[in-house]
């Protein structure tokens, strides 16, 4: 499915990034739930391309994209973006939103993410900008307790946040691959049609 620009309807567009190295249950949870609970019209999985904010490198960008598009095939409404990948230098979300708000003025962008990167979120380039070109929806684990999470400026932003309810899914891209590296099966943290192409291409071998 490509992205076409469509300025004649008020489009409700998810935004969801990371590196998906690789893609796991978890994402596919988190999407589904995106889905769900926000009733978007278009949810875009962008691959990251160079990863500012990561240490080690990540795998080449077209496995990432051919494993993201195993992982999310089944699911509607969903397209794996690969402008990220295609672009030099660092992968900033703030650049992804200014290009996708320009293809849909009159959209409405959700930003979807995990809590640990709510946290960061100050951290990220522009995330002033990133706030006001789209609404932050963070998954919350039904397995936490407590007090909410302390979001960046939560009182000044507040209006800006949405959250997700997603059952709770200990998984990680980390532990996947480390799995990998000790040959153990990591069916079913990654769907079937992930754990082949990752031992087609010969994946995660070493860490």
């Amino acid at each position: 499915m490509g992205l076409m620009p469509d300025q004649s309807v008020h489009r409700r567009i998810g935004v969801f990034g990371g590196a998906f190295d690789p893609p796991h249950a978890a994402h596919v949870a988190l999407v589904q739930a995106a889905l769900a609970d926000l009733q978007l019209d278009q949810l875009i999985v962008v691959p990251t391309g160079q990863a500012w904010h990561k240490a080690r490198a990540l795998s080449p960008a077209h496995h990432r994209l051919a494993m993201a598009q195993l992982a999310f095939a089944d699911l509607p409404r969903v397209v794996i973006d690969p402008r990220e990948t295609q672009r030099s230098g660092p992968s900033y979300t703030v650049d992804t939103l200014r290009e996708l708000k320009a293809q849909w003025p009159d959209a409405e962008l959700f930003l979807i993410m995990g809590e640990d990167q709510a946290r960061a979120l100050s951290t990220w380039h522009e995330w002033q900008e990133v706030l006001r070109l789209a609404i932050i929806c963070v998954a919350e684990r039904e397995d936490l307790t407590g007090a909410s999470p302390q979001f960046i400026a939560q009182k000044s932003h507040e209006s800006r946040f949405r959250r997700l309810q997603m059952p709770a899914m200990p998984v990680s891209a980390t532990d996947i691959r480390t799995r990998i590296a000790a040959h153990q099966c990591v069916v079913p943290l990654v769907f079937e049609p992930v754990a082949r192409y990752i031992d087609d291409h010969h994946l995660y071998q070493t860490i």
